[in-house]
């Protein structure tokens, strides 16, 4: 035999035992799924909630106008700081200063013309007085003449004086009488009189009551051409310039906002968080705060509101022609930074780390290696652990339920074969899941790739792709 067909027998022969073991491999590897695989570990996680919003101060205020007027005084720029009675903007006065003059001198002739009242009922006063002297005098001088007239008449029944003499007593008693009622008529007159000074009295202080309100509501118009500060804070924004007229909002329609003057030695973090996460946010939750202006700076703050009422958010997706309308909804959280630096600024953008659960020492894992899968009620293919990590067969489900339930598990290595465990979870981390029931520390389960796991079925032989 040739040299050269020893060479081509030898090749043969290579090439058929190369092919043998290739094919043993292929039958080995049909149906094995590359997987990438995690550990279940013991750790300490920390959940939270983040959230986006904006820096703002815990009191501020929008300084307006009560009037309408031409801006003829601006002290101030933006950026300044002002304490509590600063002025802040003074507006055209004349016509409100010319209103007080007017009602101060109103005020004063009405005060006056009291005065003369006063006097005219003090002499109505005094002409009753007089009225009612002279009706005692009159009263006196008639009961006089009728006693004379009385004697005289009986005198002259007995014809001891003469008819002249009796005519005289008559004359006498009619002339008191006469004089008595004059006198009373003089008296209902200073009276009237008295009356009315009374009544004139009465409607002057009226009037003056009206002129005091008058030049108390000019005084108060004119007040308001000078408007000052009502707290100690900065200038935060200043959009009007001396010139401009000041307008006063009405009921459809803000009027002209002067300025913002915020109180920045309390600075809270304004953010919204969602509905799926609002109800683990409590007050008093310690939050880490990144300001985008500040770069990676993280400030510390403490959750100090949480809102009641939520923040409606309108998404809108399109289906062909047509649109439909999701609404996703907010609430509001409020956060007080601990210790605000001096260069934070109203109206900074920042992300808000809310610390919401911590728990130490658990066991945990990957938040990828869950996954979902309908199963039966007791399926005897899915394991179960009873803490300690051995592997038990659930028992069979009786045959008349046969309805299937969603069960949220991972599936766990052993062997080379991967099992669906059904797993119970607690709180969640930025990468991690509690698990409180169905894996034991060190359990080896299947993380990914995402596509692997979302097809992979239960007892299914596998092959580590990549271990962390």
């Amino acid at each position: 035999m040739t040299t050269k067909k020893k060479l081509l027998i030898a090749v043969l022969i290579a090439v058929a035992t190369l092919s043998s073991a290739g094919y043993g491999i292929f039958i080995r590897n049909r149906g094995v799924v590359a997987v990438q695989t995690g550990r279940a570990i013991r750790q300490d996680l920390t959940q939270t909630v983040s959230a986006n919003g904006e820096i703002k101060p815990k009191k501020y205020v929008n300084v307006s106008s009560n009037m309408m007027g031409r801006i003829v005084r601006l002290p101030v720029k933006e950026g300044d700081h002002v304490r509590g009675g600063t002025l802040l903007v003074q507006l055209e006065s004349i016509q409100s200063e010319a209103d007080v003059q007017s009602a101060e001198a109103s005020l004063d002739a009405a005060q006056s013309e009291l005065e003369g009242m006063s006097a005219s009922i003090r002499s109505a006063q005094a002409a009753v007085a007089s009225a009612k002297a002279e009706i005692t005098r009159s009263e006196a001088d008639l009961a006089r003449a009728k006693q004379n007239f009385n004697r005289a008449e009986q005198m002259a029944k007995e014809g001891l004086i003469a008819k002249e003499q009796y005519d005289r007593a008559k004359a006498d008693f009619d002339i008191s009488l006469a004089q008595l009622n004059a006198a009373k008529a003089r008296l209902a007159q200073a009276e009237a009189q008295e009356a009315q000074a009374l009544k004139q009295r009465d409607s002057t202080a009226l009037r003056i009551a009206q002129q005091r309100a008058a030049l108390t509501r000019a005084r108060d118009q004119f007040s308001k051409t000078t408007i000052r500060s009502t707290l100690d804070g900065i200038i935060t924004n200043l959009p009007v310039n001396e010139g401009e007229i000041a307008i006063v909002g009405i009921q459809n329609q803000p009027g002209t906002t002067l300025m913002t003057i915020a109180d920045m030695s309390i600075i809270t973090a304004e953010v919204k968080v969602d509905e799926t996460d609002i109800v683990n946010v409590r007050l008093g939750q310690e939050a880490r705060i990144k300001v985008d202006a500040l770069g990676e700076r993280k400030l510390v703050g403490h959750v100090t509101e949480i809102g009641n009422s939520a923040l409606t958010r309108t998404t809108t997706s399109t289906i062909g022609a047509s649109g439909t309308g999701q609404e996703a909804k907010d609430f509001k959280v409020v956060i007080t930074l601990d210790d605000p630096p001096p260069e934070l600024r109203p109206g900074l953008s920042c992300t808000a780390t809310v610390e919401t659960d911590i728990r130490q020492q658990i066991v945990t894992a990957p938040i990828q290696a869950l996954t979902i899968r309908e199963l039966a009620p007791a399926d005897p293919k899915v394991q179960s652990t009873d803490g300690s990590g051995a592997v038990a067969l659930a028992a069979p489900a009786p045959a008349s339920n046969k309805k299937k339930v969603e069960k949220e598990g991972v599936f766990v290595i052993n062997n080379g074969v991967a099992f669906f465990r059904p797993v119970k979870t607690g709180i969640t981390g930025t990468t991690d899941i509690e698990i409180l029931e169905g894996l034991a520390e060190n359990d080896q389960i299947v993380t990914g790739p995402y596509q692997v796991l979302r097809t992979l079925r239960d007892s299914t032989r596998v092959k580590i792709e990549r271990t962390p």
